[in-house]
């Protein structure tokens, strides 16, 4: 059984790559976990798992002419699959994102939970398909009005391709935001729930520059535990391999809803 969750953010900044590997490990306790660096413009994952020399990576997969088999790019990490992103701009140029659909339908077959690390900004067809894809996205984003405008947006663009809301994470929180405000808010205009709240942590800097997820590089960090606290909120609903398999090569996605 399987679920595909689209981490998203709808601005850059937010810690969305950190928090996709901190619920990916928390979640890698229970649950075969697999983590897709979608973001095929601004790939991130890599510097954040060590895979910066990776010989094959989602960017091969996406080639119109690529006979690559998926797993090449599959590297076993911090108890988790992981599918890194290359930084090459000829690679990003030339790869072709409808292809995402079939990587993300093979690697569907063989885990329990897919989180897609989605770009920040929805302005292409290639930036919306993991979203629309998903089953159900997360929203990774910092207590302010402004994240939560475009948390919203973000939240718009799902629900016009039938892609719930599995919940929204806070993270770099400062006592001082008005977070009981802003969560407020949050709990007023989100069609999901308020998984955790993550405080701004130095342990994510240093983990970021070590090139290791937070989880590795600091577990008792204030912020490790609370991105755990939060993936324990996750209500996963698996779903039949299969049949989301199917769902990700058929659906129909436009440039724009």
């Amino acid at each position: 059984m399987v679920e595909a969750f689209a981490v998203a953010s709808g601005k850059g900044g937010t810690g969305k790559t950190t928090g996709t590997l901190a619920l990916g490990m928390a979640l890698a306790e229970r649950y075969d976990v697999t983590v897709i660096d979608a973001d095929t413009g601004m790939a991130n994952l890599l510097f954040h798992t060590g895979l910066t020399d990776a010989e094959t990576t989602l960017h091969d997969l996406l080639l119109r002419e690529a006979d690559v088999p998926v797993e090449d790019a599959v590297y076993e990490r911090y108890g988790m699959s992981v599918v890194p992103c290359g930084t090459d701009l000829a690679d990003f140029e030339a790869a072709d994102p409808e292809r995402l659909r079939d990587v993300v339908a093979e690697l569907a077959a063989d885990t329990d939970i897919l989180l897609l690390d989605s770009p920040a900004t929805l302005n292409s067809k290639a930036a919306v398909l993991p979203v629309a894809l998903a089953d159900r996205a997360i929203l990774v984003l910092q207590p302010t009005v402004p994240a939560l405008s475009d948390g919203l947006k973000v939240q718009e663009y799902a629900r016009s391709y039938s892609t719930a809301l599995a919940g929204v994470v806070f993270n770099r929180v400062h006592d001082d935001e008005g977070v009981e405000r802003v969560a407020e808010q949050a709990e007023r205009y989100f069609e999901g729930p308020i998984l955790g709240s993550v405080p701004d942590d130095d342990a994510a800097r240093r983990a970021r520059r070590a090139g290791e997820p937070l989880l590795a590089h600091a577990p008792d960090a204030p912020a490790a535990q609370a991105f755990r606290a939060a993936a324990a909120e996750l209500d996963v609903r698996a779903k039949d391999p299969d049949e989301v398999a199917e769902r990700f090569r058929s659906a129909v996605v436009p440039e724009r809803p």
